[in-house]
């Protein structure tokens, strides 16, 4: 493959604003999808202006409409992607119920759609940190506490829609990876997010419980991450580690911040999800 073509679900979000010229400027073309019109202008505007740049379009339709597993499949007819970037969520707009038809729902049918379609290859999903159900070795006692209260307490609902959307992409991932293990899934996972500078510098895969990272480095490790074959769960603050050295070293050691996480539990409750 030369030229990927990436569908980029919630094009008008920060961190796909700062992801898509990072995109088009490795030479990739992006379909950006946003729900308003309006936006287009500055989707466009964030194309880099260098002859080697990826082609952009934009893709105007809600995804909050895409009710089905079927609907999902429709936009990824029409768009033909070879991989899939979904960096969209309702960002605490709209209630509980929106925040599950988006981050829960919406997200569920486009992994299965993708994950059903033999020529998408990838699927990077932008999720957080904090969104698994066991406290992870690594992380300290106080540090799950606050894992815990923000879960639990302050966004439950948010909590267990992004759960119920990371679960569904870890097992149709792997199990669409027995049959053809050169498809890859990303579940990239930032701690508190920041609109600072990008900084070039992280801690990535298996990270402290608390911490924060800028968007515009999000947006460098997802097409950093992109860019190899890596494969499952990263954890992403802010840190000391070259960004390009630390996505080396996770990909080369296969660091995976799902362990802890049962694969079966997730199997076993997949049914009761969209």
């Amino acid at each position: 493959m030369t030229t990927p073509r990436i569908l980029l679900l919630g094009g008008h979000g920060k961190v796909s604003l700062l992801l898509t010229p990072k995109l088009l400027s490795r030479s990739w073309d992006v379909i950006s999808v946003i729900r308003n019109p309006a936006q287009k202008p500055t989707i466009l505007s964030a194309a880099p202006s260098t002859p080697r740049a990826g082609n952009l379009s934009v893709l105007v339709t809600s995804i909050e409409d895409v009710k089905s597993t079927s609907d999902a499949q429709k936009i990824l007819n029409e768009t033909k992607p070879d991989w899939v970037v979904w960096s969209a969520g309702a960002g605490g707009k709209g209630g509980k119920e929106r925040t599950y038809a988006i981050d829960r729902d919406a997200a569920s049918y486009f992994i299965r759609a993708a994950v059903n379609t033999p020529t998408v290859s990838k699927f990077l999903l932008v999720s957080a940190m904090s969104i698994r159900r066991q406290k992870a070795e690594w992380w300290s006692d106080e540090g799950y506490a606050f894992v815990r209260k923000v879960n639990e307490e302050i966004m439950p609902d948010y909590y267990k829609a992004k759960l119920a959307a990371d679960e569904v992409l870890t097992v149709l991932g792997e199990q669409r990876r027995e049959k053809d293990p050169k498809f890859q899934y990303v579940i990239l996972r930032p701690g508190q997010l920041t609109d600072g500078e990008e900084t070039g510098k992280v801690s990535l895969g298996k990270t402290d419980a608390r911490g924060s990272v800028t968007r515009a480095d999000v947006a460098s490790v997802a097409a950093e991450l992109l860019e190899t074959e890596a494969n499952g769960w990263f954890d992403l603050l802010g840190g000391t580690e070259g960004m390009k050295e630390a996505v080396e070293r996770v990909v080369k050691e296969g660091v995976d911040s799902r362990e802890g996480e049962s694969i079966e539990v997730m199997k076993k409750d997949l049914a009761e999800t969209v």
